[in-house]
């Protein structure tokens, strides 16, 4: 009989079924190019790899199957490894992305700020990896140069608040990271994966006055965004040097390093070669795959495996089994 509390069977990888979101500027590319079979319409956002109560994501492969990830992490808090965090809670949340239309201009709070103003939640800094866009696709990110309160305020109900707004042209594989109190607004025609602290806290400046389903628009919090909100210029993102390093069967770029995550691309191939890739997470941290193109499998040293495609999710628990990777396929690995 198999110990299910055994660290054998307990601190295997899982995949993950995300929640959906309907937000009028969304389209439907994440069930056609990713084959989501979300009964939404439209789909704008997936929750890959949540706990957050707003969207929770659930276990879909091995003896967690059918709880969700904030269940599982309750029971097994060594999951997150080493990381200071509210029991059952993950710090982190993975998001896939499709603005269809333009997203409201809006600024995250800190997490001095939002402690103090929305009942202890975190903050929220994010990461964009742009998975694809259409021509001439922007992204707004933060201010021209420095602009009061009050000029702010003003605009933003007279609807001119872009003339102050940095947009940025962008294209497929571009990164931006978005701190905690930049303005910002995803464009139309961009697709992205996000990763972000585990926060659902927006603060609408501007949505172009539209209106939801049932004919209202939607609501603003112009005052606490502009408290959030930093009134400095900005200076133009630029895309870092990309670095490749090189293994046999795999190449791995870091994109990100912050207080809050690291997130790292890895382009899988081991279709020439015989050897699979190692991959595992240590005791200090779980981490995160999610894949963005191809497809793969994931094997485990008792010869169990766990094949995943463009698309999929996977939770690997801190301290897991050691893992073997084969396939083809691109993929953003991500540690708390």
């Amino acid at each position: 009989m198999i110990n299910k509390n055994s660290h054998w069977n307990r601190n295997k990888p899982f995949l993950l079924k995300p929640c959906g979101k309907d937000y009028l500027w969304g389209g439907n590319r994440l069930n056609d190019d990713f084959s989501k079979g979300i009964s939404l319409s439209p789909l704008a956002e997936t929750w890959e790899c949540s706990t957050h109560p707003d969207g929770p994501s659930i276990v879909a492969s091995g003896s967690f199957e059918g709880q969700t990830l904030a269940e599982v992490l309750w029971d097994h808090s060594d999951f997150l490894g080493l990381h200071p965090s509210v029991k059952g809670e993950l710090p982190l949340l993975i998001k896939l992305i499709d603005a269809k239309r333009d997203l409201s201009i809006q600024v995250h709070p800190n997490d001095e700020y939002a402690c103090k103003h929305e009942n202890g939640q975190p903050g929220k800094s994010e990461l964009w990896y742009v998975l694809d866009a259409s021509k001439n696709a922007r992204v707004i990110y933060g201010l021209y140069h420095d602009v009061s309160r009050e000029a702010l305020r003003q605009s933003a109900r007279n609807g001119t608040l872009e003339k102050y707004l940095q947009k940025i042209p962008v294209q497929k594989d571009d990164i931006f990271y978005v701190e905690a109190g930049t303005i910002h607004a995803i464009g139309k025609g961009v697709l992205i994966a996000e990763i972000q602290q585990s926060s659902n806290v927006t603060y609408r400046l501007y949505d172009y006055d539209r209106e939801d389903q049932n004919g209202k628009k939607r609501q603003l919090h112009v005052e606490k965004a502009l408290e959030a909100a930093n009134l400095k210029s900005s200076s133009t993102p630029k895309q870092p040097l990309r670095v490749l390093k090189y293994r046999r069967g795999c190449a791995v770029e870091l994109l990100c390093r912050c207080k809050y995550f690291e997130v790292s691309r890895m382009l899988l191939n081991t279709e020439r070669c015989r050897e699979m890739v190692p991959y595992q997470a240590d005791r200090i941290s779980f981490r995160v795959l999610l894949c963005i193109g191809g497809c793969g499998t994931l094997f485990m040293e008792d010869g169990e495996a766990l094949c995943f495609f463009k698309g999929d999710c996977i939770f690997i628990p801190a301290n897991s089994v050691p893992i073997r990777l084969h396939g083809r396929a691109q993929l953003l690995d991500v540690r708390g």
